[in-house]
């Protein structure tokens, strides 16, 4: 253990006691216990897994990174699976996974992340007057993680609006501008996969079925939960959209400005075809009207110069230059 908490009647009687304390500190019905483990094995787990009778299953689940959001339900205790997230400064994502296994009265988290900024949810947890049970520790970490997609949709949304700035202002082939939309579409692409699961999570907390810390006092609280995920995940999806319209955006300017130099090249070749053919047809080495005279040489001078200029008058006019 890492951390440890003991609740007797709502109320924090002790932290950081012993492992071999925590039968004793179950043996009363009014107590809660809050373990805390970072990056245990399976083998770290046993002993805990035996106190607490645990199912093989949801020990496996605990320690195995890199799992789906999700609520797994066994019998007398379940398994929540959750990510906290924050951006950078450069736009990028990173996710903290979390374990928390719910009993009755113990709620054991499991930080396969030991990033995860568990002093911050401890924080929340003495923000509150009163503590109600494993059903109010629950809430305070779901609520913590649900907060971390709020701000992280918020970045992402500031550094998007940053971008549509620059699509126009910076060149339509900025490396740094292709880099950073690449980087918010990955972003944006992970920080869905971390919310849209969460209502599978939060919706079975809100019955009474086969829910071993259904606390009907707590179901305000659940349900407000489950509506900031609402509410983050129609940010995503916005999100989404956003990007997907910047991204396309720059290559709609990247096809013009490409469009643009081909009608120049053309442009040009026609007005350099001129002048080659008349040379060329000068170059036949057949008697032509002054061949080897002065003269003839400043007429198809002349000739080139005024078919080079109306050809140039004539493709600006039409905006092909």
């Amino acid at each position: 253990m890492t951390r440890s908490r003991v609740y007797r009647d709502g109320r924090l009687e002790a932290e950081n006691f012993p492992p071999d304390r925590l039968a004793a500190n179950l043996a009363d019905p009014s107590t809660v216990v809050w373990v805390d483990l970072a990056a245990p094995s399976e083998d770290d787990l046993a002993e805990l897994s035996e106190s607490l009778g645990l199912h093989p299953l949801a020990v496996e689940d605990a320690v195995q990174q890199h799992q789906r959001p999700k609520l797994s339900r066994y019998p007398g205790h379940a398994l929540v699976i959750c990510y906290a997230v924050e951006t950078n400064g450069d736009g990028e994502l990173t996710a903290h996974e979390l374990a928390v296994i719910v009993t009755k009265q113990t709620l054991v988290t499991v930080r396969k992340d030991p990033a995860f900024d568990v002093d911050a949810l401890v924080q929340r947890w003495d923000n509150e007057a009163v503590m109600d049970g494993v059903a109010y520790l629950l809430h305070g970490i779901l609520d913590y993680v649900v907060d971390s997609y709020l701000d992280a949709a918020q970045s992402l949304d500031d550094r998007i609006e940053s971008l549509e700035d620059d699509v126009f202002t910076q060149p339509p082939n900025s490396t740094a501008v292709q880099r950073l939309s690449l980087t918010l579409h990955k972003a944006v692409g992970q920080l869905r996969r971390r919310v849209s699961p969460m209502r599978e999570v939060l919706v079975p907390l809100l019955r009474p079925d086969n829910n071993p810390i259904y606390n009907e006092r707590m179901l305000p609280y659940f349900q407000d939960v489950l509506d900031h995920v609402i509410w983050a995940s129609e940010q995503v999806e916005s999100l989404r959209d956003l990007i997907a319209t910047v991204r396309d955006t720059q290559l709609n300017l990247q096809g013009n400005r490409m469009n643009l130099i081909m009608k120049k090249v053309t442009s040009w070749a026609a007005i350099i075809a001129v002048p080659t053919a008349i040379t060329g047809f000068y170059g036949q080495n057949i008697p032509v009207p002054g061949v080897d005279q002065m003269w003839g040489f400043w007429l198809s001078t002349v000739v080139i110069a005024i078919a080079s200029i109306t050809l140039y008058a004539t493709f600006k006019r039409k905006d092909w230059l």
